[in-house]
């Protein structure tokens, strides 16, 4: 079952449970599925890959804004934005720790035949490819900065 098959089921799930927050953030992602598979120039269907990318993206949103929320003292809507989060989280696979994530790139390295930074950028693209929805974007750059340097 595809990743936006799942997000619909759930859907249904939580309309049945009338777990509100819940389906708010569900219906979010539908939305914004939908909105990319109808996107100029993108094909008829929307890959596993690409709705996690999606998801990650919406999750960063709602934990900035969270941030946001809490720092200017507005607890009602930074616990809203929280607990949308929580469900995004629910649909990405677990993180790597960052020892995982240094072996993941040695192991890339040394594949590519990187030796100095200024293969950063090719490190860092494999990486990304591989390790999607897995490690975060800064917790990546800095170990591959500083295998690299």
């Amino acid at each position: 079952m595809s990743l936006f098959d799942q997000i619909s089921e759930e859907i249904k799930k939580a309309m049945l449970a009338k777990d509100h927050a819940r389906l708010e953030a569900l219906r979010g992602i539908k939305k914004v599925f939908l909105e990319a598979k109808t996107a100029p120039g993108h094909g008829s269907d929307l890959s596993d890959e690409e709705a996690l990318k999606i998801i990650q993206k919406l999750l960063k949103q709602s934990e900035d804004s969270a941030k946001i929320y809490r720092d200017n003292n507005r607890t009602d809507l930074a616990e809203e934005d929280e607990a949308q989060a929580e469900v995004y989280r629910s649909f990405l696979p677990q993180p790597l720790s960052e020892e995982e994530i240094k072996v993941k790139v040695s192991e890339i390295i040394a594949r590519l035949g990187v030796t100095d930074i200024k293969g950063m950028g090719r490190v860092m693209g494999e990486a990304q490819k591989e390790l999607a929805g897995r490690a975060d974007g800064k917790t990546l750059s800095a170990i591959v900065k500083s295998l690299l340097g």
